[in-house]
């Protein structure tokens, strides 16, 4: 309940303030690309129903049926201009605070899955992660900060999306689920912040040291080697 009221009044007052730089987005989205100013998409949300998750639109209407369908790449040539700058910095994704308002998501928890994606988590994981509110951001939207460079770089992407990526990612948010807290809510928000600024931080492993250790095929890009290794 606490959680709840704490979305609210975050994600309310971050709409007030921020409209200022939502507005203009929106009508740059308008007047270029292909018009479109939000891109809406159904992801399961708690009790694995689907909600209508909102976002900019940064890539061309048809890409769900195109190329890596909803994996999307590093350098994806399906993202249109603007789109890439409001990807790299995650403005795309503030529209959702307006499915925080309605209730649909938390500003923490999993990320809102297609249910391509969420197929992809082990089924312990797809347990855990319906039995609470999807998030803006989360331990796995931290950890995986660098997501699109990792997938660029594997030789055979949907491979190493399904195999390796999602299912690390499933432990991560099965270990959210399990270390649900105001302070563990509290302490998300600032290390989003902090990994928007500082990308290659890898401050979160100091952060919370029981997180599930990295497979070796992404200890690197997630940081935990040079956080651990210094240890």
């Amino acid at each position: 309940m606490l959680q709840r009221l704490l979305d609210v009044l975050f994600s309310g007052t971050a709409l007030a303030l921020l409209s200022p730089l939502l507005v203009p987005i929106a009508i740059i989205l308008r007047f270029s690309g292909e018009g479109e100013v939000f891109f809406r998409q159904n992801r399961v949300g708690r009790g694995g129903g689907h909600f209508s998750l909102l976002k900019f639109a940064t890539m061309l209407k048809n890409s769900p049926n195109m190329g890596t369908g909803t994996v999307t790449l590093k350098d994806d040539p399906r993202v249109l201009p603007v789109g890439r700058f409001l990807r790299k910095t995650k403005i795309n994704e503030l529209p959702q605070l307006l499915n925080i308002l309605l209730g649909d998501m938390s500003l923490i928890g999993p990320r809102p899955q297609t249910q391509r994606c969420f197929d992809a988590f082990p089924d312990a994981s797809q347990h855990a992660i319906t039995t609470v509110r999807p998030g803006l951001s989360g331990i796995g939207s931290i950890v995986f900060r660098g997501e699109e460079d990792m997938m660029h770089a594997a030789n055979n992407p949907d491979r190493f999306y399904d195999h390796v990526i999602m299912p690390y990612k499933g432990k991560l948010e099965e270990w959210y689920v399990r270390n649900q807290s105001v302070t563990t809510y509290l302490l998300l928000i600032m290390l989003t912040v902090w990994v928007v600024l500082i990308p290659r931080s890898g401050i979160v492993w100091r952060i919370f040291p029981d997180l599930p250790r990295p497979p070796e095929d992404i200890a690197e890009d997630v940081n935990w080697h040079a956080v651990n290794n210094a240890a």
